[in-house]
């Protein structure tokens, strides 16, 4: 009796420091794959290729060295200057690696390393990088979003999270709601109100999660519109008016359905009931 406790405790023990290993290397992968959003969110609306030449300041156009080039940890050990000009490194470098990095240590205790894992994760970044690029530029690549788009339907055939249906009709649904309040908005006002990258972007969140999915996703995504957005305006004390992106709302309230659907769903039917 006492060998089999001992035995259980370690292989339990064995399992627990399994699990701690990867978890940290799954925030370390994360805090790598960021290093190279960074590198998509700097280049793409650029049309530079995101593979050569390696990475460079923005600024003096020196090359990065290898050793100033560790997410998170350069940035720190070079108080957010360049090595060679001095000049200042944009705060959203470190972010964007920190970002991807919690996220991906929160797919993995979610999902372990499994298929939906990796998928998710594929999922993520996409949406971190259309964050960024349309916090900056204020439009949405086609080069992300529409191969985001097939690629989501192929998965929901594939590997079937959800049914190929299920993200057909997501597609549709969410595209064709964001464009049908496009086009109202315009008719009523004569003025642009919602971009087609906006449109194409909840259309690929709806290949991936599905047309269930999509009204959750909006009304997340208006709520932290209104909060983040309006507060914004208000530190900034710009008029109303402002352009505000409605990108990375989407990406937030796809990414709070993706760890946290069940749970709001089950709280949504419950306070009707």
């Amino acid at each position: 009796m006492v060998f089999l406790y001992e035995k259980y405790r370690t292989e339990a023990t064995f399992e627990m420091t399994q699990n701690l290993v990867m978890t940290i290397f799954s925030f370390f992968f994360g805090l790598a794959l960021g290093s190279f959003l960074n590198v998509c969110i700097h280049r793409i609306p650029l049309k530079i290729s995101i593979v050569s030449p390696p990475s460079s300041c923005p600024q003096c156009g020196e090359r990065i060295k290898f050793y100033d080039n560790i997410p998170l940890i350069s940035y720190m050990v070079l108080f957010g200057r360049c090595r060679n000009c001095g000049n200042p490194i944009s705060m959203e470098y470190p972010l964007v690696e920190l970002i991807t990095g919690l996220l991906s240590t929160s797919l993995f205790l979610k999902y372990n390393l499994s298929h939906q894992y990796f998928l998710f994760l594929i999922f993520s970044s996409s949406l971190i990088v259309i964050s960024f690029i349309d916090l900056r530029h204020q439009i949405i690549p086609d080069v992300i979003s529409l191969p985001g788009i097939l690629l989501g339907l192929l998965i929901s055939l594939i590997f079937k999270n959800i049914t190929w249906y299920d993200s057909l009709i997501g597609i549709m649904g969410g595209g064709g709601i964001l464009y049908l309040v496009a086009f109202v908005f315009k008719k009523l006002t004569g003025k642009e109100g919602m971009g087609g990258g906006d449109i194409k972007l909840l259309a690929m969140i709806g290949a991936w999660m599905g047309w269930r999915a999509i009204p959750f996703i909006i009304l997340i995504s208006s709520l932290t519109g209104i909060v983040i957005g309006g507060g914004a305006i208000l530190i900034s004390r710009q008029e109303l008016r402002a352009k505000i992106p409605f990108g990375p709302f989407l990406a937030i309230g796809a990414l709070i359905y993706l760890f946290f659907g069940p749970e709001i769903k089950s709280w949504y039917f419950q306070s009707l009931t």
